[in-house]
């Protein structure tokens, strides 16, 4: 294939999706708009708009600037540091089924927030939560990976996997075994926490996730050839001169502390990482400039839906994606057993 013919392929790509994510954007304004009419409290469109050009009332600034945008806001950062996450880690294991919540990372920062709720109150020190729930996930990703890793094999996508829902289970039994401790506050709150309930009531939350998103994201976009570099396999790249275990730590770090900051104001929300970066797969294809900026569109957008649903029924946001979400991992599971037979 000539030159001319391969930069015209790869133009046609680009601008494929470009358009893709084009629309995946409009879809998220367009649900964000509906999201700002949803809720327990009842806000006309009329009335929005209204509140939002300075006319509404003292409630209705309340309800929609101090309670309802800060949730959709914190909602989309989420979404998309789940799915990026997700997208690094299954780019990085060569794993579709690779995301934090199945290989244990969620648990892991769960973890380490709840501990720490169960003995400081949460009002005041929210900045903090973020770091303690990337230091839980960090030494979590380090255990797993660890425990994956063989002197000569490498670290085995399917150990890892192993491994890592084995570590999940651990954890959720050392979380259970602590909500078991605390007083009936604190217990309230580590439940509707570790169910999904996006906390983001308050622009601090927002504040606490932002600079996490600002640092991370665009170093991941940076490195997104490199996922494209070791998804041909380790010879091949070490061939093209990529310093695998740099690269990887790198990545893996990015994976973890977005994830873990994530966690650590939305709660152990689970698939976003797995269906986000599928879901962009499927539409911009395997390339990873492309894969990486679609898959944190996708997580957006979906979980600002499951949030609107979560608020329009009063349940946790964690249990409206897991109704989408488990359906479509066991349909992944199911397809991914049956190519290697």
């Amino acid at each position: 294939m000539s030159t001319s013919m391969v930069s015209s392929v790869e133009a046609a790509r680009r601008k494929r999706a470009f358009t893709i994510m084009t629309l995946l954007f409009v879809l998220i304004v367009i649900v964000f708009i509906i999201s700002m009419d949803t809720g327990q409290l009842k806000l006309t469109p009329h009335e929005v708009l209204r509140t939002l050009i300075g006319k509404g009332d003292a409630k209705q600034e309340l309800i929609l600037f101090q309670f309802r945008l800060p949730r959709m806001v914190m909602s989309l950062l989420i979404g998309a540091a789940f799915a990026v996450s997700g997208c690094i880690l299954q780019g990085v294991t060569r794993n579709a089924l690779a995301e934090p919540g199945i290989l244990g990372i969620n648990a892991g920062a769960g973890l380490v927030v709840v501990l720490f709720i169960s003995v400081v109150p949460v009002s005041g020190t929210i900045y903090l939560l973020p770091l303690l729930a990337l230091a839980g996930a960090g030494g979590t990703a380090a255990l797993i990976f660890s425990l994956a890793y063989r002197r000569n094999q490498g670290i085995s996508t399917i150990r890892m996997l192993l491994v890592g829902i084995a570590v999940a289970a651990g954890i959720s039994a050392a979380m259970l075994v602590l909500t078991l401790r605390l007083n009936p506050e604190q217990f309230k709150f580590v439940q509707v926490w570790l169910a999904g309930s996006i906390l983001g009531t308050d622009w601090r939350f927002v504040l606490a996730l932002v600079p996490w998103l600002v640092v991370l994201l665009p170093l991941v976009f940076f490195k997104a050839r490199v996922l494209d570099v070791m998804n041909l396999g380790d010879l091949t790249a070490s061939g093209l001169g990529t310093s695998l275990n740099r690269e990887r730590l790198i990545m893996y770090a990015s994976a973890v502390g977005l994830a873990g900051a994530a966690v650590a104001v939305g709660g152990a929300i689970g698939f976003v990482g797995l269906i986000g970066p599928h879901l962009a797969r499927r539409l911009v294809g395997p390339q990873h400039p492309y894969l990486l900026p679609a898959s944190a569109l996708a997580g957006a957008l979906l979980l600002i839906i499951s949030d609107t649903f979560a608020r329009l029924y009063n349940i946790p946001t964690g249990i409206v994606v897991a109704v989408l979400g488990a359906p479509y991992f066991l349909y992944l599971l199911m397809r991914t057993k049956g190519s290697s037979s």
